[in-house]
């Protein structure tokens, strides 16, 4: 089967958040991680069926849904896991925010490693706990971001509750290695810390040469102290239909998680338990061609950067996402967001991630490819204009 990525709907003038922020601007949104792709058409017609169904009462996921993601996570890792240890959520940075609340007093705290996704730090300081962060290291030689271990092991305070774990990585593209997360679960027991590990990017791998290991298969030994945050959202390009899963297969840990959740997480709704079933059991096919679509937008502005674009760089290789971390420091631009939106194009800016304001930028290329191109155009445009 295939599938038209290059033809999309106009998203300009809807609901559309990615778009609405640039609306009566000449500027492409390159921005928020949702992609300008048609969800897959074993969604749309699962949401057509239960659209015409009328009813749109409260929900539950059905024996159906469950066991739809249940055999999506044996087939895809090999992990088994039971219906039960599944706690529905309408969205991964409730997850997060849950976690803090659970699991930290206020005061205590939260270790992360940055640049990360903005809601990793938010998140504790929503309800007076602490946000910790480590800087990841760049090794050079082996051309890829590491975890600093002493810098992490020197985080470590007796405050310290909690440890949030990016995985595949965003903004840095990185899908961490089995050593890695072993010894990420190993320093958590440790430390007696729980590791709330989101995998929310799991399903876009774009290295075939690199299977994802959920954190909790990697170290079974460790897996009572692990959440692992999950969501259809972000590779079925579901975002606005909010259903996201935590998966926690201890039964303490996973009632003092629902506990916190009483009285202010709102359900999943009908519409999102449709998708996240077709997504999962009828909408392979159309991964599998999406990943390959992304493969070669990520090889079309590698290739972009390198021959038309000095002063920008990739420092490391793009394992997963749709997501690029351009280095923009030797541009030597104060505000580079500002600059670039001058010139067309809407990107994020690296400081909201951790990183020094003026290093980093984040690009979204998950779009048509003439989108990209004409966005990578407008990027060289703005070079010669500083």
């Amino acid at each position: 089967m295939s599938f038209d990525f290059d033809t999309v709907p106009q998203r300009l003038g809807t609901d559309s958040q990615k778009w609405q922020k640039y609306a009566g601007q000449d500027i492409l949104p390159l921005w928020v991680a949702d992609m300008d792709f048609r969800s897959s058409p074993a969604i749309l017609a699962a949401l057509h069926e239960r659209v015409e169904h009328g009813v749109f009462g409260y929900a539950r996921p059905t024996k159906a849904t469950a066991s739809a993601v249940v055999d999506a996570l044996a087939l895809r890792y090999g992990w088994t896991i039971d219906p039960t240890w599944l706690v529905w959520l309408p969205g991964l940075v409730c997850g997060l925010n849950v976690t803090s609340q659970a699991f930290a007093q206020p005061g205590e705290e939260v270790l992360c490693l940055t640049p990360v996704y903005p809601p990793f730090m938010t998140a504790p300081k929503n309800s007076g706990r602490v946000s910790v962060t480590v800087p990841f290291a760049l090794n050079t030689a082996a051309h890829r971001w590491e975890i600093d271990w002493e810098a992490l092991e020197k985080a470590v305070t007796p405050r310290t509750r909690l440890f949030f774990l990016c995985n595949p990585h965003n903004p840095l593209a990185r899908v961490f290695r089995r050593e890695e997360l072993a010894r990420l679960a190993e320093f958590c027991a440790r430390h007696n810390l729980i590791l709330c590990s989101d995998e929310i990017h799991c399903d876009l791998i774009l290295d075939p040469t690199l299977p994802h290991l959920p954190t909790a298969l990697v170290a079974p030994d460790h897996a009572a102290r692990t959440i692992t945050l999950m969501a259809p959202s972000k590779t079925y390009n579901v975002p606005g239909l909010g259903t996201s899963f935590a998966i926690i297969p201890d039964s303490t840990l996973r009632a003092h998680f629902v506990r916190a959740t009483a009285g202010i997480v709102a359900e999943v709704t009908t519409l999102g338990f449709a998708a996240c079933e077709a997504a999962y059991r009828d909408s392979e096919a159309w991964r599998q061609n999406l990943l390959a679509y992304l493969r070669g937008n990520r090889d079309f502005l590698l290739d972009f950067i390198r021959r038309e674009l000095p002063g920008i760089s990739i420092e490391a290789p793009i394992e997963a996402t749709y997501l690029a971390w351009l280095n923009v420091s030797a541009l030597g631009l104060i505000d580079p967001v500002g600059h670039f939106e001058k010139h067309g194009v809407g990107l994020s800016d690296g400081a909201f991630f951790g990183s020094p304001r003026g290093r980093h930028v984040r690009i979204n290329f998950g779009c048509p490819r003439a989108t990209l191109a004409e966005a990578l155009h407008r990027i060289k445009v703005a070079l010669t204009a500083r």
